[in-house]
């Protein structure tokens, strides 16, 4: 530590220079000048300064006071920088910049200098002698500012890697020449912000070979500036010949992932008059008149509500507040097996995820695409694919999809699987289709935490500014994951590798044990599920098929025999509006309306108003005449509940019980040494038995919404007001998972009391007692566990009943068809998987090489004849670099992978 500070405090005197009091070039007595910027720290006399840095004119000088070094210009030594001819050479005709006051901003700070142009009768325009030394200029009428190309190169790139804004970098390079703030730096911060923009849209077009192109910058198509993903198919490109008709044509299936992030929210500041893009649907955006228009025409399209329990975030599209916003976020098409944008894949969102919005990204994206097999992933595909088609007729015929010719499949991606109803977790899971290997569809959320920091600076952005800057990070993103190809898919095969081997002989193995105890059922199983993956409409094996009990089933049966016993003359009905069943029925009903009642009266609290109040009484009163209603009824079937009724009076004595307080006497609340008709116990259990399945599916499926809408929530809601909404959202949700709790331990409670009464058993395995700890979602965890070591809570593991009890046999003939196909998914799965890499990776080498060969026919000479020769040279050497670049890839790719392929193919 002191050697390193004594050595920077060093170097802020002369050094070794005292003994020397001569200039380091010259020998020319008392020098007192030396460049910060250059390698030593040498001192010179200001002759020889200026002529060293002819060549570097915007190098940082000091000046030797006597006492310190102290900053000084190389305009104030006098040195003029020359356009127009080789550097060192006067023109015999040079024209000062305006106000001989020209600024340029540089890598090494923010400069001053003396600028002449040339303005002899051959001269090129000012922009050009600007340009052909490096630097841009910030207009194109009369430039008083330019950047280098080396800082403008500089800060693009650091911005993609650091996510840094122009306003911090320019601020940095402003303190690069000054940290005091005693000397005046000229602001040329919008000027800045003008040169990157325009920086970054030349490099787009000079990377996508428009420059090379007779049609010019003009003749460029939409999506035309994109960095393809060359792992995915691409017709012409990278397919083998006769792909068409090759039998395993999902190897050609293209993967799309579907999703919005509302981090890159955009403030309703400029406006698309003012700020127009340059790119006009050339990169990943799609072109946003055509888009806005289709909006506008569509604004009353009416979005259909979300059916599956993990939408309740669908529903909510309207809780993102768009005040103050232009822009809510984006939504895009990716693709889903390397995470790349797609081209005229990328929209703004006005408000929320509307189908609308995302349906043109979708159908926009396909126009750039000819392949029959489509996989699509979007974390709602159950409920937005439904529709689809129809919704696709409000579209031009030239976005129209000829979805009846193609293999069209949707899935959810898995990590949001968990939170869909569980027909979706079965029909719409990447785990059970055929073709698509160990696809996961979660690309886009794995590219967003690389764009999210970003959105700090896009949001403060004009809309064309913002589509621009984002485009080139999507380009950026996409080409970085291009040139890391060779490492990506070397990692995925040896990891593919031993896994399918693995999965295979468990399922081998698994076939093999089952073959004595189940052989006749396993050629049946195989045919199920074959038939299922040809024809989805099919019985699907991997759910299990016992019969469903609910209230209304059971309601039903219990009416049917109501009929039978009044067709046979047997009906013991005591009253004749009211039979056993109805009686028990409407008890059940009562004792609900009870428990709403009591947790109403607690939410309502002390503060409530005489208009809550007065609607509570109102409630409470039709309660109360109901339940007298039926006790009345009750007291035919139960004549001993008289007895019992006054009894419990004379002890709580005179004063009147609130409805909702009120004993109802069911047959489950009475001794059992009191009377009590058996049939009425049998029908309560009956109600009972469906009254626990109907509120574990209640609780379920509100478990489901509750994850979803804090998925929704911490991913998306930003701002008070949008949080608010989602938390009454939430409250009402948990309001109804705890009514479902409730309700189920009431109904378990008389279950335990009822079913030795009439000799039930068997029921325990589906409904078990039930701790708070059991009421948590398929994805919580409890204190102490760990992904490897958690459990799942029992009420997800809760298998179907079939009439009033479980057939062990069958439940378990079906938990191991489940398992059995299960076990030959996995296995089918990653051998697919395996072959998509190989194909995948030969794609890749395939894709590189034709690119490499249209930039050779880009640099051939004979389509260059409309070029001058500097210009042309400039054109060939770029496109053979292009061309050399990419066989340099494609080479480097083959040797990492040859080992391990050929390992793969043995």
């Amino acid at each position: 530590r002191e050697l390193f500070l004594h050595e920077m405090i060093r170097l802020e005197g002369r050094c070794n220079r005292l003994g020397a009091q001569s200039c380091s070039e010259c020998n020319c007595p008392s020098p007192e000048y030396r460049c910060r910027d250059c390698l030593g720290s040498e001192i010179y006399c200001s002759p020889c300064i200026l002529l060293a840095h002819v060549r570097h004119p915007l190098h940082r000088l000091e000046k030797w006071n006597g006492q310190y070094f102290e900053r000084i210009s190389l305009k104030t030594l006098g040195l003029r920088i020359q356009l127009g001819h080789t550097t060192g050479l006067k023109c015999p005709n040079p024209r000062r910049a305006f106000n001989d006051d020209f600024i340029v901003v540089d890598t090494h700070g923010i400069h001053e200098v003396s600028l002449d142009f040339c303005n002899c009768a051959t001269a090129q325009s000012h922009i050009q002698q600007l340009l052909q030394i490096s630097w841009f200029p910030s207009t194109t009428s009369d430039p008083k500012t330019a950047a280098t190309f080396h800082v403008l190169e500089h800060y693009h790139l650091l911005s993609f890697e650091s996510k840094v804004s122009a306003f911090e970098f320019y601020n940095a390079l402003s303190r690069m020449s000054d940290n005091t703030g005693l000397l005046p730096i000229k602001d040329r911060y919008d000027s800045f912000t003008r040169m990157i923009r325009e920086w970054r849209h030349l490099k787009m077009l000079k990377r996508s070979g428009r420059g090379h192109d007779p049609s010019g910058v003009d003749g460029t198509v939409e999506g035309e500036c994109t960095v393809l993903c060359p792992a995915c198919p691409h017709p012409g490109k990278n397919l083998p010949a006769g792909w068409k008709d090759a039998p395993q044509q999902w190897l050609y299936g293209l993967f799309l992932a579907i999703d919005a992030n509302f981090r890159l929210k955009r403030k309703a500041v400029s406006s698309d008059s003012v700020d127009p893009s340059l790119s006009r649907g050339w990169g990943y955006f799609v072109k946003d008149k055509a888009y806005k228009d289709f909006l506008h025409s569509s604004a009353d399209s009416v979005q259909e509500k979300s059916t599956c329990s993990s939408h309740n975030a669908v529903n909510m599209a309207d809780t993102k507040s768009n005040r103050g916003l232009a822009t809510t976020g984006l939504g895009t098409v990716d693709c889903a097996r390397h995470n790349m944008k797609l081209p005229n894949a990328v929209g703004d969102l006005q408000k929320g995820e509307r189908y609308i919005n995302m349906d043109y990204l979708f159908f926009s994206a396909l126009r750039h695409t000819v392949l029959d097999t489509l996989n699509v992933s979007y974390d709602i595909a159950c409920q937005w694919h439904k529709k689809l088609w129809h919704r696709m007729s409000a579209f031009p015929i030239s976005m129209h999809l000829s979805h009846a010719v193609k293999t069209i499949s949707f899935f959810v991606l898995k990590f949001h699987l968990p939170a869909h109803i569980e027909q979706c977790q079965t029909s719409f899971s990447f785990n059970f289709k055929n073709g698509v290997g160990r696809t996961d569809g979660e690309a886009p959320e794995r590219g967003w935490a690389n764009i999210n920091p970003v959105a700090s600076s896009t949001k403060e952005m004009g809309p064309g500014a913002r589509r621009d800057t984002l485009d080139d990070y999507f380009g950026d993103s996409n080409w970085k994951k291009v040139v890391r190809l060779g490492h990506t898919m070397l990692h995925k095969i040896k990891n593919a590798f031993p896994e399918r081997e693995n999965h295979r002989e468990a399922f081998e193995d698994l076939n093999d044990g089952l073959r004595g105890e189940y052989g006749a059922a396993l050629e049946q199983w195989r045919e199920q599920v074959e038939a299922w993956e040809y024809d989805s409409t099919q019985p699907n094996p991997f759910e299990r098929k016992a019969e469903t009990v609910t209230m209304a089933s059971v309601r039903l049966e219990l009416a049917r025999e109501d009929e039978i016993d009044l067709q046979t003359g047997t009906c013991l009905a005591l009253h004749e509006d009211c039979t056993p069943s109805i009686l028990i029925s409407t008890g059940l009903e009562l004792e609900e309306q009870q428990r709403r009642m009591k947790a109403n009266r607690a939410g309502l609290g002390v503060h409530a108003t005489d208009n809550q109040e007065g609607k509570m009484v109102q409630q409470s009163n039709t309660l109360r005449r109901r339940i007298d209603t039926w006790m009345k009824m009750q007291e035919l079937y139960m004549p001993s509940l008289a007895a019992l009724r006054v009894s419990e009076s004379s002890v709580s004595g005179s004063v009147t019980a609130a409805p909702e307080a009120i004993k109802l006497w069911l047959p489950s609340q009475i001794s059992r040494t009191a009377p009590c008709n058996s049939r009425l116990q049998a029908i309560e259990w009956k109600l009972r038995y469906a009254q626990g399945h109907d509120a574990l599916r209640s609780l379920r499926s509100n478990l489901h919404a509750q994850t979803a809408i804090l998925k929704y929530k911490d991913r998306n809601l930003r701002g008070q007001g949008a949080n608010t909404r989602a938390r009454n959202t939430l409250k009402a949700v948990e309001a109804r998972i705890e009514a479902a709790a409730r309700t189920y331990e009431y109904a378990h409670k008389a279950l335990v009391v009822l079913s030795p009464r009439v000799n039930q058993t068997g029921w325990h395995s589906s409904l078990r007692p039930l701790d708070r700890a059991d009421v948590r979602s398929m994805t919580d965890l409890l204190w102490g566990e760990t992904e490897g070591t958690r459990k799942l809570s029992w009420i997800w593991n809760m298998r179907g009943a079939a009439a009033n009890k479980i057939d062990k046999d069958n439940a378990s003939e079906a938990d191991m068809r489940i398992e059995w196909c299960k076990a030959r998914a996995r296995a089918m799965r990653w051998t697919e998987e395996v072959e998509l890499l190989k194909e995948e990776m030969r794609r890749i080498l395939q894709f590189l090489e034709w690119d490499a060969q249209r930039w050779d026919e880009r640099g051939l000479e004979n389509t260059l004849e409309d070029a001058g020769e500097d210009e042309r040279e400039g054109r060939m050497a770029y496109a053979k670099r292009q061309a050399s670049l990419r066989r340099m890839l494609a080479e480097s790719f083959k040797t990492s992978w040859t080992d391990t392929l050929a390992l793969v193919d043995t």
